[in-house]
């Protein structure tokens, strides 16, 4: 997927100007669909609108070659004014983009001067000031947390990654600040923390100009956001980004953000909505479908030329209906056919039914969770299942599958598979789908997901915002590398998808996550009471999370019980039931496991 964050530009073409820069920058930041193109012609003041008929056809003709040539969109409407900035700003109202790009030497032909025109943008806007070259290689980016420095950021970010170019970031900080950084700057650090192909650099100094000219002078491209200043100041572009257009010599751009008020400069939620910059590069980089790993042989080749092996660990509870055609499906394809799969276990949790009679039948090894590693005793719960797993198992890349798909089909394997075996940094990877829901007899497209979008996303959210771009983060779909899995605890019961994201998230960083989307799922719908049980797992185990990283004891001090309201036979009452989600340790500390895999000790 393209990891450009922008999904409308607007482009002014200009009578008599050259716009080759801001369209340059354009191609950096968006898809080619996505830049669209609108005429407009200065007629001057004391001349009839009508002289412009001729300058329009022309610029017509321009629009068409430029949607012929370079794949863009134009307006249809020709825009003749006698004053053109005007004509814009209602372009602009009109289109609705996400971002404005000018060109710092066409304000003459818009009659408005640069400063005046940004002190209240129509939008996000993005002034090119020289000639950008047609190799980026390196490019800075002074931060400091201002309300431009999100725009700024995924500006940045965005030309680095079309462009191939190293990213450098400047703070800048007063002499006798020591290194404490700005309070308005914690929100853009903690997003930097997680780019580490992004160079930082702090600097202390009372002449921020010239120490961001001479700290970019080898870069091809400086980009800078507006300074921040008081609210009672109508804010332009700031006086340490016009001395620096003033002074360099090298092309510079300048983002300026629409509305942004500094409001309060030494409160510290500035700067935090930065990370919605490391979501939306996250998810424009890590977001695939499982269709773009159809090509079952080039997989193949690929996990041949790494020399990984894979394993397919299926949890299951009385799915006796459903078990089967999972099995046949899946070792059919991807067994048989195409080798990517190097084993399939059934990890039962004592059903009742013929589940594991079915899997043993098909030639598959069938494990009772409740009886691998007796030492350590048995609990219930999904995650008890796959840490087990892990012991049982032997691949170097470990997926699991929920057994109760109705639609089962092999992508739902090889989608998880693809990212792992075509990116190195990929370290785990969740599905995810558009659930159905039966209501009544009928199904709801979207009905599916009540505790993901109740429950997991909001958490998410609120305590792990970098995670807020995974669709379903409690999808039965998923995997990983061993070396991954095996090092991280498992919480034994509904928690454990959450608990595994947060815990990949916070020892490995965001981009060793990975979503795919696997289609439509159908599967049996769990009544509202049981998800309630499950929401009072994942809470616990969000929990627990956040006592780690604040160093807070508060779990053991939290109820367990959970209860439930209930109506049987005309009478009300409430039902008590102990949901305690306990944790199992990392598979690396468990004695026995050291013992299959040697390797490991």
């Amino acid at each position: 997927m393209s990891s450009r964050m922008f999904r409308k530009i607007i482009v002014p073409m200009l009578e008599g100007c050259d716009s080759r820069n801001s369209l340059r920058i354009a191609h950096a930041l968006a898809r080619s669909r996505d830049i669209l193109l609108t005429g407009i012609i200065t007629v001057q003041e004391n001349e009839s609108l009508s002289t412009g008929a001729l300058p329009a056809r022309a610029m017509r003709r321009t629009l068409r070659a430029a949607r012929s040539s370079f794949g863009v969109r134009t307006t249809d409407k020709i825009r003749v004014s006698n004053h053109p900035w005007q004509e814009l700003v209602a372009a602009v109202q009109d289109y609705s983009p996400d971002l404005l790009i000018l060109e710092a030497r066409h304000f003459g032909h818009l009659g408005v001067d640069l400063v005046e025109a940004l002190r209240n943008p129509p939008c996000d806007v993005l002034v090119v000031s020289g000639d950008v070259p047609e190799r980026i290689s390196r490019l800075s980016v002074p931060l400091r947390g201002g309300p431009s420095a999100e725009l700024t950021l995924r500006i940045g970010l965005s030309i680095s990654r079309v462009e191939a170019a190293k990213m450098e970031t400047i703070h800048i900080l007063p002499k006798d600040r020591g290194q404490v950084p700005d309070i308005p700057f914690r929100g853009i650090e903690r997003v930097l923390g997680n780019l580490p192909e992004v160079r930082r650099r702090q600097l202390h100094t009372d002449d921020p100009v010239q120490a961001i000219l001479s700290a970019s002078a080898r870069s091809d491209l400086l980009i800078m956001g507006a300074t921040i200043r008081p609210t009672h100041e109508t804010v332009g572009i700031g006086p340490i980004t016009e001395a620096v257009l003033q002074q360099r010599k090298k092309p510079l751009l300048i983002a300026k953000v629409h509305g942004a008020v500094m409001k309060d400069v030494e409160g510290e939620s500035v700067g935090q909505s930065a990370i919605s910059v490391l979501v939306d590069k996250w998810f424009a980089e890590n977001t695939y479908h499982a269709e773009e790993f159809s090509d079952l042989q080039g997989l193949l080749r690929r996990k041949q030329a790494q020399n990984l092996t894979v394993s397919l660990a299926l949890p299951a509870l009385n799915e006796e209906k459903t078990v089967g055609t999972v099995i046949r499906t899946i070792k059919s394809a991807l067994m048989d056919d195409v080798p990517l799969l190097d084993e399939i276990v059934l990890m039962d949790s004592s059903s009742v039914d013929r589940t594991r009679e079915i899997a043993l039948e098909m030639g598959v090894p069938v494990y009772i969770h409740q009886q691998v590693l007796p030492a350590h005793g048995s609990r219930s719960g999904k995650g008890e299942a796959l840490w087990k797993s892990l012991h049982v198992t032997r691949g170097d890349i470990v997926l699991w599958i929920d057994t109760d798909i109705v639609n089962i089909n092999p992508y739902f394997v090889y989608g998880l598979l693809g990212p792992l075996l075509q990116n190195p940094d990929v370290l785990f990877v969740k599905g995810y789908y558009q659930r159905p829901l039966k209501v009544d007899g009928k199904m709801q497209a979207g009905g599916g997901g009540r505790v993901t979008e109740l429950t997991a996303r909001p958490l998410l959210n609120l305590f792990y915002p970098e995670l807020s771009g995974l669709i379903q983060p409690l999808s039965g779909e998923y995997g990983g590398r061993r070396s991954v899995l095996e090092s991280l605890p498992f919480s034994s019961g509904y928690g454990v998808e959450i608990g595994l994201l947060i815990d990949i998230f916070e020892k490995y960083g965001l981009n060793a996550l990975a979503q795919v989307d696997l289609s439509e799922r159908i599967h049996h719908n769990q009544p509202l009471d049981s998800l309630s049980r499950m929401s009072f797992a994942i809470i616990q185990t969000v929990v627990r999370r956040i006592e780690r990283r604040y160093g807070n004891n508060i779990i053991d001090d939290l109820n367990k019980t959970m209860k439930q309201i209930r109506y049987e036979q005309g009478s009300l009452f409430l039902e008590v039931n102990e949901i305690a989600e306990l944790e199992r340790p990392p598979m690396l500390e468990v004695p026995e496991y050291h013992g299959r895999f040697p390797r490991r000790n």
